[in-house]
């Protein structure tokens, strides 16, 4: 089954969503998001979050839950971990930052620091594009900035392989 598959045959016959397809990983991102931008404004436990994002949410049954609390539960149980990631390479503080790009944050360094079997490209990719959908004007500018100096300092011998590759 190829990465971009978002279904399977069902016992049926009839198509299946995949839970592990790319499109189910997205929307385990964009969940994701949306439970760190929540915690991070009304200060909930990640449990309440994510109760309430599994209640709420249509088509949670097409999403990668299995990514979606890890992600979830990752970026909030280790935050301060995370901010620490990155807070240096930042041209401001972190109490600057938007709440959806420093979510981003959170959810990509999380990603690139846990989910080391996902390309570092991936990680970033996907943070772009959430910032792109729910940031601001020039969001994803700098999250791609910030993560692509994370994930140098996180996975070097990734990252230089891959610039390597290029050359």
């Amino acid at each position: 089954m190829s990465d971009t598959d978002d279904t399977r045959p069902a016992a049926d016959g009839a198509a299946a969503p995949n839970p592990t397809s790319k499109m189910a990983r997205r929307r385990a991102r964009a969940l994701a998001l949306q439970g760190v931008y929540q915690w991070l404004l009304s200060g909930n436990t990640a449990a309440t979050v994510q109760r309430h994002l599994e209640a709420e949410s249509d088509n949670f049954d097409k999403t990668d839950r299995e990514l979606f609390v890890s992600l979830l539960r990752g970026a909030i149980d280790s935050a301060d971990e995370l901010r620490a990631c990155f807070e240096p390479l930042l041209s401001r503080p972190v109490a600057e930052l938007s709440p959806i790009e420093h979510a981003i944050l959170l959810l990509g360094t999380h990603e690139l620091r846990h989910n080391i079997e996902t390309p570092y490209r991936v990680v970033i990719n996907e943070a772009i594009e959430l910032a792109k959908g729910y940031g601001g004007t020039d969001g994803h500018k700098f999250v791609n900035g910030v993560l692509d100096k994370t994930a140098a300092r996180l996975r070097p011998e990734e990252v230089e392989a891959t610039r390597a590759g290029r050359g």
